[in-house]
This record gives C-alpha cells, sequence and structure tokens, in this order.
C-alpha cells in the first residue's frame, strides 16, 4: 500500500510557525533606553526611571540590597528597590552612625551602631524614602520603592535601561531628588515598541 506523499510545505508547516512564533516572543521583550534631560537638554544623573503597564505589571520580585556609610556618607545617594525589598545598612565608618526615616512610604530607626545591624529593612510600601543620619546632618540618601519590575536608575549621560521589558502602553515615572520636596515626580503615557533610539523625556528644571 502507498502512503500518500506530503509537499514540502505540508511537512515544514508547524516547524516554520513554530519559529515564527518564538522570534515574535523573543522580539516582544527587549531593553528599552530612556534618556532623561533638562530643560537645557543636559543629561540628568540619578533620576529614577519606572514604567507600569497599564494592562497590569508582571509579578514584582523583591531583591536584597545595600546603602553603605562610608567617609560620613550614605553610598549610593539613590537606590531604586522593588516593593518588598530588604535593605541592609553597614556602618563602614570609624564613627558610630545612627540611620532613620520618617517618610511615609517606610518609617524605620537603627540606633547608635558600628558594623552590620542584624536585620535589614524591609521597604514594603511603595514610594519615596528619605534617610538621615541622626548624628551627621549632611548624610542623606534616597530610596524609591517602586512596584513594578521595569525600573532603572540613570547614568551620567541620562541613560537608563529598563531591562526584559514587553511592547506595549505603560505609565513612564521619572522622578528625582532634587524635585519639589513631596513631588511624585513626571508622569506620561509611553508606547514601548521595538528597540530603537532612547526614549527622550526632558524634565523642566536644571540637575545640576
Amino acid at each position: 500500500m502507498l502512503l500518500p506523499r506530503l509537499g514540502f510545505a505540508s511537512c515544514f508547516t508547524p516547524v516554520l510557525t513554530g519559529l515564527l512564533l518564538m522570534a515574535g516572543m523573543q522580539t516582544a521583550h527587549a531593553n528599552r533606553v530612556v534618556q532623561i534631560l533638562d530643560s537645557e537638554g543636559k543629561a540628568v544623573e540619578n533620576a529614577v526611571v519606572s514604567a507600569e503597564a497599564v494592562n497590569g505589571n508582571q509579578p514584582v520580585k523583591a531583591g536584597n540590597y545595600s546603602i553603605e556609610q562610608k567617609d560620613r556618607k550614605f553610598l549610593p545617594l539613590v537606590s531604586v528597590i522593588p516593593v518588598g525589598s530588604a535593605v541592609s545598612f553597614p556602618n563602614n565608618d570609624t564613627v558610630k552612625h545612627h540611620a532613620y526615616s520618617f517618610s511615609a512610604a517606610k518609617r524605620f530607626e537603627l540606633k547608635l551602631y558600628s558594623g552590620k545591624p542584624s536585620n535589614p529593612v524591609v521597604f514594603d510600601t511603595p514610594g519615596t524614602v528619605v534617610i538621615g543620619c541622626n548624628i551627621h546632618d549632611q548624610m542623606i540618601a534616597y530610596v524609591q520603592v517602586v512596584n513594578t519590575p521595569y525600573f532603572a536608575k540613570t547614568d551620567a549621560k541620562g541613560l537608563a535601561t529598563l531591562a526584559n521589558m514587553p511592547s506595549g502602553k505603560y505609565t513612564l515615572k521619572v522622578w528625582h531628588y532634587k524635585m519639589a520636596p513631596g513631588s511624585e515626580g513626571l508622569q506620561q503615557s509611553w508606547q514601548a515598541e521595538a528597540e530603537g533610539a532612547p526614549y527622550q523625556v526632558r524634565l523642566n528644571g536644571k540637575f545640576d
């Protein structure tokens, strides 16, 4: 009994379809680059950039972070972390520090200490947290807690890369510590498409 002959296209159609679907899945996710500029067109460093999907974000994965105390400074000056993350505050100075925050998004106090506190501080509410030292008034740090997996901080060129982000419609948020106290920053709609030139956002004012 002779079996019916399958045409070349028939044999490979399922394979080609699968490859096309895989390619589509790969191009749907990409690294999106956003550039933040001031009113004079200069790059803004240490701006926090985040994107929240209009149709709902992917689950946010909390992590472990560190803000060091060194040379009577908090390092880094600005941090951006996903909600639920834990932050340790190692004191690597030769003097004691007293880290605290009265911000609505996170109130905490690490009384006068050296070394590394036994427990990190968990940041469980989105928002801006300003951190100071009760002993050294010049010490200050800012933590932006976000409820999205798509976030980054700008470098010296004003560039922030939001990694592995699907195409779609987002609310793009930009915050900088030199904005007016209590400001939630700039928010605007953003249609993130294929990779290309950095998406530029211009802020009002100067941020030198």
